[in-house]
């Protein structure tokens, strides 16, 4: 589909005007990761759909890849998020996920939500995405490839890295947490604003 901006090509590219479903060869869902203390983003490709478990797995492919290099001698790990979407504050599916991931990465994870409207002040969202979108201008995402390609591009003057991975899952949507999650859940809610501040606890904490 026609994408906004300008690129310098030696042939014509014919697009449609309308991004209409039923007219494309799949859908492609970036999922991303701003490393504030580093200026470094990962961009997670999938192109099955957005859910709890996609936005755990791509925290843990950034962790394998990159977090625990950087950050060996950690025991905590903090998100900052939108209270929204795939990780909203209010579900029990996303909170089960983010259990199984501190699990599987013997991480403390600290979960922030940004309340309802304050999704701006994220970090990730002019720090990050604004410079993706920039690399990606005038460009037509044919195939995965060439979205990692061009994603992966985006630098800034202030040394903005970005690395870009693709997640080969499928993700199903519709699922629900189990019966007994809420009773034997390990998620700890601050005393303070406690629907957007919680922590997953592993087994051995």
């Amino acid at each position: 589909f026609a994408r906004a901006g300008h690129t310098l090509t030696q042939t014509s590219i014919e697009t449609l005007d309308h991004d209409f479903p039923s007219a494309g060869l799949g859908k492609l869902i970036p999922h991303g990761i701003y490393d504030v203390a580093r200026n470094e983003g990962a961009i997670h490709l999938n192109t099955s759909h957005d859910t709890s478990e996609l936005c755990c797995d791509s925290i843990a492919l950034w962790w394998q890849r990159q977090g625990r290099h950087c950050y060996f001698n950690s025991l905590r790990l903090l998100v900052l998020c939108d209270g929204g979407g795939s990780n909203a504050s209010n579900r029990h599916v996303f909170k089960e996920a983010l259990q199984a991931l501190a699990e599987r990465l013997g991480l403390e994870i600290r979960i922030a939500h940004y309340p309802p409207y304050c999704s701006k002040h994220n970090p990730i969202e002019h720090r990050l995405f604004p410079h993706i979108t920039r690399a990606c201008q005038g460009v037509v995402f044919h195939t995965l490839d060439i979205a990692k390609q061009f994603m992966a591009k985006a630098k800034t003057t202030t040394g903005l890295n970005v690395t870009v991975d693709i997640l080969t899952g499928v993700y199903e949507t519709g699922k629900k947490c189990a019966s007994d999650f809420i009773e034997n859940s390990r998620i700890v809610f601050d005393d303070f604003l406690p629907r957007w501040n919680y922590r997953a606890l592993p087994q051995d904490r």
